[in-house]
C-alpha cells in the first residue's frame, strides 16, 4: 500500500546501540530516535525479544510523529547478523509481523548496510568501521565479505580493537614490558582507575566492545600529541582497515572503495595512514568519500523495498528479503 499513511521502518543496529527511522511511503516525512543500549548477544546469537523490547516503543512513538498508520516494509541491518543472526532470522520477521504489521522485511548484515549508505548500488568496497570492522565488496552479482569476526576473533583495526591495543600498552606500561606508553597509561587511570582493576571492570561487561571502543578516542589524542606507541598503532588500524578493503573488492576499472564509521572522526591520525594504505593497496579502485552511513543504507534498501526497485544482490546470509506470511 502507497496511500496516505502508509510507510516503512530502517534500523541499524550496531556495537554502540540502535537507531531507528520512520518514514513515509515517498520519503517525504522522515523521523529518527535511538536508544545507546547495544542489543544483546547470547547462547543463541543477537537476541530477537531484547531488539523488540527497544524497537516497538521507538516505531510506536515515530510512527504517531509521521502519520504513519501502515508499516508494511522494513529493512533492519543488524551488527553480526551473518555470523550470530540464526535466532534473529527465525523469529525477527513474525515478530514484526505481530507488533507492527511489516509484510516485507529485509534482513541485512550490517556490513551490507554501511556498502549501500556509502556508495549505493555500484560495485566496489566499502570498510565499515565504527566500534567493531568489517568490509564488504560487490560486483553487482554478489557479495564478499571480510572481518566482522567481532572484538574476541577480528574486527582488526576497529574501535574496540583500537580501544584494546591502546590499554594493552597502558599495562605494558604499567609491567614495564616493552611496547608501553606511560601517556596511555595515564589516560586508562583516568577513565578506568588504577591498572590491577582494569580485567575486573572489563571482562565482565555485556557491552565490552562498546567500554573498549570508548578508549579509542584517547589513543588518537595521545597519537595526534606525538605518542609514538599510539600512532603505531593507529597505522596498524590503517593496515588492517585498507587489507580488508584489498580482500573484497573486484578488479572493476569502474569500483569504488570508501570507508564509513565514526572511526573516521580520529581525523589525521588515522586517515593520512589509511589513505596511503589504500592507495598502495588498490591503485585501480576510486576513492570516494561516503556518502551515508548504515542508516543511510537501510532506508534506501527500505524506500527501494517499497518502490519494487531493489536491484541489490540477494544473499541468506547478507541481504534476505522475507515475505510474512500472517492474517
Amino acid at each position: 500500500m502507497t496511500g496516505a499513511g502508509a510507510g516503512f521502518l530502517a534500523v541499524d543496529s550496531g556495537g554502540s546501540g540502535l537507531r531507528v527511522v520512520v518514514a513515509t511511503s515517498q520519503g517525504d516525512v522522515r523521523a529518527q530516535r535511538e536508544s545507546r543500549v547495544p542489543v544483546r548477544t547470547g547462547a543463541r546469537g543477537i537476541e530477537p525479544g531484547h531488539l523488540m523490547e527497544q524497537l516497538v516503543p521507538m516505531v510506536r512513538a515515530l510512527a504517531a510523529e509521521t502519520g504513519v498508520r501502515q508499516l508494511d516494509t522494513a529493512a533492519v541491518g543488524a551488527a553480526g547478523l551473518s555470523t550470530l543472526g540464526d535466532a534473529l532470522r527465525a523469529e525477527l520477521p513474525g515478530a514484526l509481523r505481530r507488533e507492527l504489521g511489516v509484510r516485507t522485511l529485509a534482513l541485512v548484515a550490517d556490513g551490507v548496510s554501511a556498502y549501500v549508505g556509502a556508495v549505493g548500488p555500484r560495485p566496489g568496497a566499502v570498510v565499515a568501521a565504527g566500534t567493531g570492522l568489517i568490509a564488504i565488496g560487490t560486483d553487482l552479482t554478489s557479495w564478499r565479505r571480510t572481518d566482522g569476526w567481532g572484538h574476541l576473533l577480528g574486527d582488526c583495526g576497529g574501535g574496540a580493537w583500537i580501544g584494546r591495543a591502546g590499554l594493552e600498552a597502558a599495562l605494558r606500561a604499567y609491567d614495564g614490558r616493552p611496547g608501553g606508553s606511560a601517556v596511555l597509561r595515564a589516560r586508562a587511570e583516568d577513565e578506568f582507575g588504577p591498572m590491577p582493576g582494569l580485567p575486573g571492570k572489563l571482562y565482565p561487561r555485556p557491552d565490552r566492545p562498546a567500554v573498549l571502543a570508548s578508549f579509542a578516542p584517547h589513543v588518537a589524542r595521545c597519537a595526534a600529541d606525538g605518542d609514538p606507541v599510539a600512532a603505531g598503532i593507529l597505522r596498524s588500524a590503517a593496515r588492517h582497515m585498507a587489507e580488508s578493503a584489498a580482500a573484497v573488492c573486484p578488479p572493476d576499472a569502474d569500483a569504488r572503495v570508501a570507508v564509513t564509521g565514526g572511526l573516521l572522526r580520529m581525523g589525521a591520525p588515522l586517515v593520512v595512514p589509511l589513505d596511503d594504505e589504500l592507495s598502495r593497496r588498490l591503485p585501480w579502485a576510486r576513492r570516494v568519500p561516503s556518502a551515508g552511513d548504515p542508516l543511510d543504507g537501510s532506508v534506501r534498501i527500505a524506500a527501494d523495498l517499497t518502490a519494487g526497485a531493489l536491484t541489490l544482490p540477494g544473499d541468506e546470509a547478507m541481504l534476505n528479503v522475507v515475505t510474512v506470511k500472517g492474517d
